[in-house]
C-alpha cells in the first residue's frame, strides 16, 4: 500500500494486489491503470518548532476523510514543500494512501536530485518532468503550517485527527518510532534530540526501527542510536516492527500504544483488544519521558 512514498522523488507509484503482481511476474503482462484526477495541495508557512511532515500530512487526512482522495492523486505545491527535506517529502508521500489516494507526488527539484546523486547513488542523467503549466485540478487544497500544531490520529482510523492538547495525558504502555513513514535519519535525530539525558518513563515501552540498515549505520556513526538506547528504549533491527501486527512489539489485551507508523485501524498491531495512536517522531519522544500522550513543544509536560 506504501509504495507511494517514492512520489517523493516524483514518480507516480501506487501499489498493487497479490494477484495482480503474480499476473505481471507469471504472463508478463502490463497493467491498464486509468490515469487519475489530481488534488493540488499548496502548502504554505513556516513550520513551528517541535512540528513537521508528519503533523501536516495527519492534517491534510483530517481534512480530506479517508476516503476524500478516493481514485485520486495528491500533489504537493508550496514553498514549504520546496524547502522540505525528502525525509518528510517520503512521509507526506507514503501516507497519502491513507486519504484514499492512488498516489502521491511532490513535483521533482533540486533537493530531489541531490537525495538521488547523494543517498541513492544515481550517476546517469536525470531528466525532470513536473506538471503541465495548464495542468487542470479536481481540486485546490490550502494548507498554511505556520498555525499548525501537533496532530494525533485517535483509534480506529487515521482520519480521526485531533490536536494533541485534546487527547494528552493519555496513558500510554508502548511508544513506537520507526518503520516505512518515520524511520529515517532526521525522525531518529529529532527523537535523540528530545530523550538525550531524560528517561523513558517508568512502566512505558519504548522501540526504535531504523526505515534501513543505511539509516542504522548512520544513526549509529552520529550517536543518535547510543542516546535511545540510553534512554531506556529497546533500538530493534530496521524493519515493519508491529506495524505489521505479528511480532516485535504485538500489543497485549487493553494496552494503548503511540506510534509514528501509517495505520490505526483495529488490530493494526496485532490485538483488537488494544488501541492505537499515531503521531509525529517529537510527539513520540516527549510523550515517551511522561509515559502519557504529551506535547513537544512544552519539553513533554
Amino acid at each position: 500500500s506504501h509504495t507511494t512514498s517514492h512520489g517523493a522523488l516524483g514518480a507516480f507509484a501506487f501499489g498493487i494486489g497479490a494477484t495482480e503482481m503474480a499476473s505481471v511476474w507469471t504472463l508478463g503482462n502490463s497493467l491498464n491503470v486509468e490515469v487519475p484526477h489530481t488534488i493540488k495541495v499548496n502548502v504554505s508557512g513556516k513550520f513551528n518548532p517541535f512540528v513537521g511532515a508528519k503533523d501536516l500530512i495527519l492534517h491534510i487526512i483530517g481534512k480530506l476523510t479517508a476516503e476524500g482522495a478516493n481514485f485520486k492523486v495528491l500533489e504537493f505545491h508550496g514553498d514549504t514543500i520546496k524547502n522540505m527535506p525528502t525525509s518528510g517529502r517520503l512521509t507526506i508521500c507514503n501516507m497519502s494512501v491513507e486519504a484514499g489516494a492512488t498516489s502521491g507526488i511532490v513535483p521533482p527539484d533540486a533537493e530531489t536530485e541531490k537525495y538521488l546523486r547523494n543517498v541513492a547513488g544515481v550517476t546517469d542523467k536525470l531528466d525532470i518532468y513536473g506538471p503541465d503549466k495548464d495542468a487542470e485540478y479536481e481540486q485546490v487544497l490550502e494548507i498554511n503550517v505556520s498555525t499548525l500544531g501537533p496532530q494525533i490520529a485517535c483509534p480506529h482510523t487515521v482520519d480521526n485527527i485531533k490536536p494533541v492538547e485534546d487527547v494528552k495525558g493519555k496513558k500510554i504502555h508502548q511508544i513506537v518510532i520507526g518503520s516505512c513513514t518515520n524511520g529515517r535519519l532526521d525522525d531518529l535525530e529529532a527523537a535523540a534530540r528530545i530523550l538525550k539525558g531524560k528517561k523513558v518513563a517508568q512502566g512505558t515501552r519504548m522501540l526504535i526501527f531504523p526505515a534501513s540498515w543505511r539509516i542504522y549505520r548512520e544513526a549509529l556513526d552520529k550517536g543518535y542510536i547510543a542516546t535511545l538506547a540510553q534512554a531506556g528504549a529497546v533500538v530493534c533491527n530496521p524493519g515493519c516492527g508491529p506495524c505489521l501486527g505479528v511480532h516485535q512489539g504485538a500489543l497485549a489485551d487493553q494496552e494503548t500504544a503511540l506510534a509514528t507508523t501509517n495505520r490505526n485501524f483495529k488490530g493494526r498491531m496485532g490485538n483488537p483488544n488494544a488501541e492505537v495512536f499515531l503521531c509525529s517522531p517529537e510527539t513520540a519522544a516527549a510523550s515517551a519521558i511522561n509515559g502519557v500522550i504529551s506535547d513537544p513543544r512544552t519539553g513533554g509536560r
